[in-house]
């Protein structure tokens, strides 16, 4: 079995099932020695008056980053190729714009075990040696990407039971709909909105076995 190379695929829409026409892929001559893969997670400050401190309340999970280095060679050693040459493809699959989706190509990062949907949000690019016109033979490339997850993807992470995907809703014994929306967003203040959503002008005619549908904040 050959060495596995770390390999960009790129695509042309955010469900990963068409790749970008033209120069789709790219794999590094030289695998990275080290790479750096972020999680984090964003805490906003409570509301409070006591002026000892504060509490914080859970916001979101942020995107994962992934950034590495990697190396070039056009002295022949390595690669056949120039490094003007692979920096134009390696260009072409994570940062050209691509005017069939107005962006950049959305990028599946593979190597070994790592599998990341991603976009490139920055490329830094030293050179480090040159022939005797000031042709560059030697680069080193540190890009970094940020994890894409689609509207689906989302959907999925957030669970079923979550206020930003659209609930169908069982009317139960006992059930009001103020209940049901602290149920399921948490907060039975949007009970008017549910009411509005599904017609209802009775708040008090809900019926067991009733179906309510319950939209995304």
């Amino acid at each position: 079995m050959g060495l596995q190379k770390l390999t960009l695929v790129a695509y042309s829409d955010e469900q990963y099932t068409s790749k970008a026409s033209g120069t789709n892929s790219y794999s590094v001559q030289i695998n990275p020695e080290t790479y750096s893969h972020t999680h984090s997670t964003s805490y906003s400050p409570g509301t409070t008056t006591d002026t000892a401190g504060t509490t914080t309340k859970y916001h979101r999970i942020n995107p994962e980053t992934l950034s590495f280095s990697f190396y070039l060679d056009g002295t022949g050693v390595v690669s056949t190729l120039t490094v003007s040459d692979e920096i134009k493809k390696f260009r072409q699959v994570a940062y050209q714009y691509n005017g069939t989706i107005h962006s950049p190509n959305y990028l599946m990062l593979i190597w070994g075990t790592l599998s990341l949907k991603c976009r490139l949000t920055q490329l830094s690019i030293e050179y480090t040696l040159f022939d005797s016109n000031g042709l560059p033979l030697r680069a080193k490339l540190t890009p970094s990407f940020e994890q894409y997850l689609s509207p689906d993807d989302i959907a999925k992470l957030s669970g079923k039971n979550s206020p930003d995907m659209t609930h169908l809703r069982q009317v139960g014994a006992g059930d009001t709909l103020p209940l049901m929306c602290q149920r399921i967003y948490g907060d039975s203040r949007h009970y008017l909105m549910v009411a509005n959503h599904n017609g209802l002008t009775h708040l008090r005619d809900l019926q067991p076995g009733q179906t309510i549908i319950f939209p995304p904040l």
